[in-house]
């Protein structure tokens, strides 16, 4: 299975791909603030690669719970500079978290190679035509609601069954769209418009999305559902709980991890797959 983001290229199986979060945002949920600025932002992002990092994952708007939206200017403010100095920089490929096309276009030209989108739900296809333009990789997630909604009322009738039709829906309209297969990636969305029962029951499905021939992408990483199993209250203390769902997720086959902690996953994840073969 190939997977492709500009002129980078992933061939599937492999070795689970680790890709650190980089936030230039004073508001996200574990770091914010930590990298707002230019030289912490850089350093950071070396800092991961050094760890082990096989991606780098830039975003410039807070989508926890409840976060307040932010222009497309001031997005691009933030990310920006930061993609144009990494570029030079970091030998992995750049990934812009961003629900917004302009954004992504602008990223893009700054030197990203894939677009994380956790408005994959959308119906305008803007979005995808700038990723189509671009030859860009594309990360389609699944959200109910958004950031502001999302955990108000989480409702279906049967959460995985209902993430397995998105999926499906989701890449018959991005091939509409122009968009191969092989730029595309699925991630189904842990902890945006779920609840931690539904969460849990998408953690034990992971392996029956793989029939979709496309590589999986898991972000649990300091999440607040790890808290409410655990009683970890404070973000930096969920690592133990995301590690467990990492080794899990390389025995079913997820090809990438969305993680903060990139050096503690990276070790996790080695072993797993040693064990697992």
């Amino acid at each position: 299975m190939l997977w492709r983001a500009g002129r980078f290229e992933f061939r599937f199986p492999r070795p689970t791909l680790v890709m650190g979060v980089l936030n230039v945002t004073p508001d996200s949920f574990s770091d914010g603030g930590q990298f707002i600025s230019l030289p912490a932002a850089l350093a950071h992002a070396e800092a991961m690669v050094a760890a082990g990092a096989d991606l780098i994952d830039v975003g410039g708007e807070s989508t926890r719970p409840g976060a307040a939206m932010v222009s497309a200017e001031e997005e691009i403010q933030r990310v920006v500079p930061v993609i144009t100095a990494l570029v030079k920089r970091c030998p992995v490929p750049l990934s812009i978290d961003t629900q917004k096309p302009e954004v992504a276009r602008a990223a893009l030209l700054a030197g990203a190679s894939l677009v994380n989108d956790i408005a994959a739900s959308r119906e305008e296809p803007a979005m995808w035509e700038c990723v189509r333009e671009f030859n860009a990789g594309y990360v389609a997630m699944h959200m109910q609601g958004t950031p502001q909604t999302m955990q108000a009322q989480p409702a279906y009738t049967d959460v995985v069954a209902e993430v397995d039709a998105f999926f499906t829906d989701r890449l018959a309209r991005l091939c509409a769209a122009g968009v191969a297969p092989e730029q595309v990636a699925l991630d189904p969305g842990i902890g945006f418009g779920k609840t931690v029962a539904h969460n849990v029951r998408l953690l034990g499905a992971l392996q029956q999305f793989r029939r979709h021939g496309r590589p999986l992408l898991l972000g649990v990483s300091r999440k607040s559902f790890l808290g409410a199993l655990t009683g970890a209250a404070r973000p930096e203390e969920r690592l133990p709980g995301a590690l467990a769902c990492a080794a899990l997720a390389v025995r079913d086959g997820v090809g990438i991890l969305r993680v903060h902690d990139v050096r503690e996953t990276a070790q996790a994840v080695r072993v797993a797959e040693a064990i697992t073969g």
